[in-house]
């Protein structure tokens, strides 16, 4: 069993978002397995950089969406995303200067807040853009 598993209730737009969440999901998993067998260590900063790249790529392209739709909390979705990135530049000065801590930090910090967020804001935002599929008739 994983670390943290994709579930149906997690499932946002059946595309590209979804996409990036299994992709988040799967490097939380690879650092969590490299923790677990004591090489944590070693791979959290490039688990670290990747996480960063991709989850800014990832808010990018979630944003962009938004803007499409014109998710009317589109505002306070951005300021989520930017807490979570300053969350993980907080992680990554603690690996620079050494802390044994941050490979099982960043895997919780990580897990959990995927986990509320597409399940709160993102379903949010999933549940408007069903909302304008119904008002064209479209039946995705």
């Amino acid at each position: 069993m994983s670390f943290f598993e994709w579930t149906p209730d997690m499932e946002i737009d059946g595309g590209a978002i979804d996409d990036d969440h299994r992709q988040l999901i799967a490097l939380i998993n690879q650092l969590h397995e490299h923790t677990v067998a004591g090489r944590g260590h070693v791979v959290v900063g490039q688990v670290l950089e990747k996480l960063i790249r991709y989850t800014q790529e990832h808010f990018q392209r979630e944003e962009a969406v938004m803007a499409t739709v014109d998710y009317p909390l589109t505002a306070e979705h951005h300021h989520q995303h930017e807490r979570f990135a300053d969350r993980m530049q907080e992680l990554h000065h603690l690996h620079a200067s050494h802390s044994l801590a941050v490979s099982s930090m960043l895997s919780l910090a990580c897990r959990d807040w995927l986990s509320l967020h597409i399940r709160r804001s993102d379903r949010d935002l999933a549940q408007h853009i069903q909302a304008i599929r119904n008002r064209s008739g479209d039946p995705r």
